[in-house]
């Protein structure tokens, strides 16, 4: 019931689906439903609300439980929202599969855990996959869904055909691979422009801007596939065109950072300079940037509509 828990318990109920959540400490729930009905509250009045019902109908299909049998009675998809801990999630799988039926799909919200290190062995390993969702999930709709070897395709049919209808926007990665599709494009970007601050190119802030103002702008639209279609006459014409400059240009590219040392210090001054690290400081900025995602998905979903 920690952020994501939250977050993916609200998509699941702007969906109109029961929702338990489960932790083991019964005041830990409390304040994550305490947290729950703030946001959806807030979200009503400014118009931002997922989903046909409620706020009030949405909060009364969720409720909370610290028993973990009780908290899976009668589920049909159980998503796992504990900390990045290899071994924690291996001991919750393994309850888990101890308790549930042939037709409960069992899903991790871990965003670099392969599914073959967190399932193999389990006697329902058919029924496991990834369900990887981007931080904040209900404000930003993509997941990444990752099958064990193992996983019976119909589970990740399934997977798919329900983040669908509850307004997410799932994509299928053929075979597990370290760092699954996202963070390996994420940990890219966040390589080079550590190495361009780095070597003094740039500040940390301008390095920021760049993407914000430059890359992201058309990023939020159509992927770095499409705006190579798009700046050209076509894919081929583009490789035509700019494949010796990409080479020559990723053939500068260094070593991966060991994101330490006096690199560290000069970024994380200039983002303490922009947003100290004081809970209330960062809970604001987050809460902005939140407002900013939901103003923009509700801007994509009327250019789709249009």
């Amino acid at each position: 019931s920690g952020l994501i828990g939250r977050s993916w318990a609200m998509v699941f109920a702007a969906g109109g689906f029961k929702v338990k959540l489960h932790d083991i400490a019964q005041q830990q729930l409390t304040s994550a439903l305490e947290s729950i009905r703030k946001q959806m509250k807030e979200l009503e009045e400014s118009g931002f609300l997922k989903g046909a019902l409620s706020a009030d109908q949405q909060l009364a299909l969720i409720s909370i439980c610290t028993d973990l049998h009780a908290a899976v009675e009668g589920a049909t998809f159980i998503q796992e929202c504990t900390p990045e801990n290899l071994e924690l999630k291996k001991k919750i799988f393994g309850q888990l599969d101890l308790i549930v039926g042939d037709n409960v799909i069992l899903s991790s919200s871990t965003s670099c855990l392969l599914p073959s290190k967190l399932f193999t062995g389990l006697k329902h390993v058919k029924q496991c996959i990834v369900s990887h969702p981007v931080n904040p999930p209900y404000f930003v709709p993509l997941v990444e869904i990752v099958p064990h070897p193992e996983t019976d395709p119909s589970t990740t049919e399934r997977t798919y055909a329900l983040m669908k209808k509850i307004g997410q926007s799932p994509v299928k990665l053929n075979r597990e691979i370290e760092g699954f599709v996202l963070n390996r494009l994420q940990y890219a970007v966040i390589s080079e422009a550590w190495r361009l601050v780095g070597e003094g190119v740039i500040s940390p802030t301008d390095l920021d801007l760049v993407m914000s103002d430059g890359l992201g702008m058309r990023y939020a639209f159509i992927g770095p596939l499409e705006t190579m279609h798009f700046n050209a006459e076509g894919i081929s014409n583009y490789c035509e065109r700019y494949r010796e400059g990409m080479r020559l240009v990723l053939n500068t590219f260094g070593p991966v950072p060991e994101f330490s040392g006096e690199i560290e210090q000069k970024i994380s001054q200039a983002m303490c300079e922009k947003t100290p690290v004081v809970p209330k400081i960062l809970d604001a900025r987050r809460k902005w940037r939140d407002e900013c995602l939901t103003g923009l998905a509700k801007l994509k979903k009327q250019m789709k509509c249009d």
